[in-house]
């Protein structure tokens, strides 16, 4: 079991991980994602202590690796890394790469050594490479015999650091596959990746990484169907958002028509589509809610790249506002027309209690 407590990694022009605590139980395969920059690597450097954690505390099996009395070498034996760049030695064969380090560290016959590496070869489909050196292997070779080397030390914990975002597309399923089988063992596996499917498919938990820390830990199905917190929605869904203010002193309709229309050609969104997120915005906003009230509504706007779905949800603050009382309005018929679903909801808790969201699709 790994066990960490309040870690933080700080750099001296970032601070990726402000304070981490998690429980990773024997057993896990937990998928990492997240945006570029929210320490999905630094968290699995620094448990592994390829880093040291600027603070915090990091157990595995109730022993404290951060602590400087333990013999870290001797714990690291328990831990294999696969990185993204392979690492292979261009001197050695593949045979001898993966022999390298159990003859070396755990003093392993070469015979049996051997023997080892040929088994884990097998495994990964590239037993007829073993005389071979890395410049005469593919990168999804490279990445397999990767693999292959870092099992041969038996660790009881694997991480793999975006194994496949060095390879070429056509590479990465057969990397993939051995990742697959190698989470069907029942070795604790944390893997960084970019991939939503595989990350998906492989793991039984994941963690989603943002704010300076695990910002949504769950089970595939929560993270990925029934995220809790809007930040991973957005991830998941591959979400543009796009955020507006309107009925404010500094507030210019023509602006902001031409800042929905400049997002929307960011996001490569549909033409149609785009005229209907602006023709929302006009007439909701610009038509129905300023002209009745007297405060701030805050818009936002998303788009889902996968779905090819716009949502446009306006907010407020006030008391219970009539819905009724626009429904028969030119505008709010308008919008009915080119939208899938209007709904409005009033929440007292909420600092803006008022809410009305509209969803379109690419028709």
């Amino acid at each position: 079991m790994i066990k960490i407590e309040h870690m933080k990694k700080e750099y001296s022009n970032a601070t990726p991980l402000k304070d981490v605590s998690a429980v990773i139980n024997d057993g896990d395969v937990i998928s990492i994602i997240g945006p570029s920059g929210t320490g999905k690597s630094t968290l699995m450097r620094c448990i592994s202590q390829l880093e040291k954690p600027t603070a915090g505390k990091v157990f595995i099996d109730d022993v404290e690796i951060t602590d400087p009395k333990n013999n870290i070498d001797q714990i690291r034996l328990k831990m294999g890394m696969v990185f993204q760049s392979f690492n292979l030695f261009g001197h050695l064969t593949v045979i001898e790469n993966i022999m390298m380090a159990p003859v070396d560290l755990l003093k392993q016959p070469k015979q049996e050594a051997y023997n080892n590496a040929m088994r884990l070869l097998r495994m990964v489909g590239l037993a007829g490479k073993a005389d071979n050196y890395p410049d005469e292997l593919s990168g999804g070779q490279k990445q397999r015999i990767a693999i292959a080397r870092t099992l041969a030390m038996d660790p009881d914990i694997i991480f793999l650091d975006e194994p496949t975002s060095a390879l070429d597309p056509t590479m990465v399923g057969e990397v993939q596959s051995v990742i697959r089988d190698l989470a069907e063992t029942g070795k604790t596996m944390m893997i960084v990746t970019h991939e939503m499917a595989f990350a998906r498919s492989i793991c039984n938990r994941v963690f989603y990484m943002d704010e300076g820390g695990i910002y949504e830990d769950g089970t595939p199905d929560q993270i990925f169907e029934h995220p809790l917190k809007d930040k991973t929605r957005q991830f998941v869904q591959r979400l543009k958002v796009l955020e507006l203010k309107a009925g404010t002193k500094e507030y210019d309709f023509r602006s902001v028509v031409s800042e929905i229309e400049q997002y929307c050609r960011r996001n490569q969104v549909d033409i149609r589509l785009t005229y209907y997120i602006q023709l929302a915005y006009e007439e909701l906003v610009q038509q129905l809610l300023i002209s009745r009230l007297n405060t701030q509504v805050d818009v936002i706007i998303e788009y889902s790249t996968v779905e090819k779905r716009a949502v446009v949800t306006a907010k407020w603050n006030g008391p219970k506002f009539d819905i009724d009382s626009i429904s028969d309005e030119p505008s709010f018929i308008m919008i009915n027309g080119i939208s899938d679903n209007i709904s409005y909801e009033h929440k007292e808790s909420d600092e803006q209690a008022n809410q009305i969201v509209i969803e379109m699709s690419q028709k």
